[in-house]
């Protein structure tokens, strides 16, 4: 009997010892049902992030897959693409709108938002004149005879297609200035200042981002992403200076690579500002990982019309 007393006391605290690492094994895994419940876990965490860079990627290969086929195939294809994106645009911002308590009518707002783009290919500056005025008398004319609208609404309503519409019309108008290769390269590397304003200012604000630029509209930008996204607009216009798109001279080049970069970030902050005054992160969900189409061209609407009043002005179209 005495042998076997020392033998059950080690056995009592061998099984002690068991359930004391069961418990412990049982509480990490409570822990980690706790934080895989909320994606905390760093697997969780990597697999999230490749899954958002690889849809945001493939959506955003599609889109400039389209536009480029699109503007090189010629000044009606671009038209075609601009009217409709256009109205996607339009039709995005009235549902901001909507959410912050306006009625918008959508008919006639749409309706002018996909005819923009086609005058401006037939009949250029007076072409967006006569559909200016067309929505003016369309909007006084549902004014008068429908008793619950009000100058608000139909303040938005003009406004929408002429900051979704009018103002990418600019690229048709850049477009049809030549309809061969010099017009659908010119108009690229427009498009292409914009894109790589975004993508440096994002890079450089990310990484030595210190001083905030709008941080009531937009708290993730500053100011070093804007002097970052600047010079990316400006070298892409340099670069078509010195490959002669377009007789491009590089002094304009330089002009329009700064009127460009500010005129891109002025409209992403417009944007922004729209969205926060109803509380919503996008515009919709047309572009998986983007948001919406108008989170896509904001900059492009303002970027593409400073571009088309440097080349007007400068003498190329």
């Amino acid at each position: 009997m005495s042998d076997r007393g020392p033998e059950r006391q080690q056995d009592r605290h061998e099984s002690v010892g068991i359930d004391r690492h069961i418990d412990r094994l049982e509480d990490r895994r409570d822990a980690k049902e706790a934080r895989r419940s909320a994606g905390a876990l760093a697997g969780q965490r990597a697999r999230g992030w490749t899954e958002r860079l690889l849809t945001r990627t493939t959506s955003g290969a599609i889109y400039a897959i389209v536009v480029l086929a699109c503007l090189y195939a010629g000044p009606v294809a671009t038209t075609l693409m601009v009217s409709a994106m256009a109205w996607l645009c339009c039709s995005e911002f009235f549902r901001i709108v909507r959410m912050g308590g306006r009625m918008p009518n959508e008919v006639v707002g749409l309706g002018a938002a996909v005819l923009f783009p086609l005058a401006a290919y037939a009949y250029g500056l007076r072409g967006l004149v006569i559909v200016l005025f067309l929505l003016l008398a369309a909007c006084a004319a549902w004014y008068v005879f429908t008793p619950r609208a009000n100058a608000a609404d139909v303040a938005i309503t003009v406004f929408g297609p002429l900051y979704t519409s009018l103002t990418f019309s600019s690229l048709v108008m850049v477009r049809v200035f030549d309809g061969g290769l010099t017009g659908a390269t010119l108009t690229f590397g427009v498009m292409l200042s914009v894109w790589a304003n975004d993508a440096l200012a994002y890079v450089v604000g990310s990484r030595l981002g210190a001083h905030k630029l709008a941080p009531r509209i937009s708290p993730h930008k500053s100011w070093e992403g804007f002097y970052g996204g600047i010079v990316a607009s400006v070298v892409v216009w340099v670069a078509m200076a010195a490959y002669g798109v377009a007789n491009l001279e590089t002094p304009l080049a330089i002009t329009g690579g700064l009127f460009v970069g500010i005129a891109s970030v002025v409209g992403d902050l417009f944007e922004s500002r729209l969205k926060r005054g109803v509380g919503v992160k996008d515009s919709g969900n047309f572009m998986p990982g983007h948001g919406g189409l108008l989170d896509r061209s904001d900059s492009m609407l303002f970027g593409s019309m400073a571009a088309y009043f440097v080349l007007f002005f400068g003498g190329i179209l």
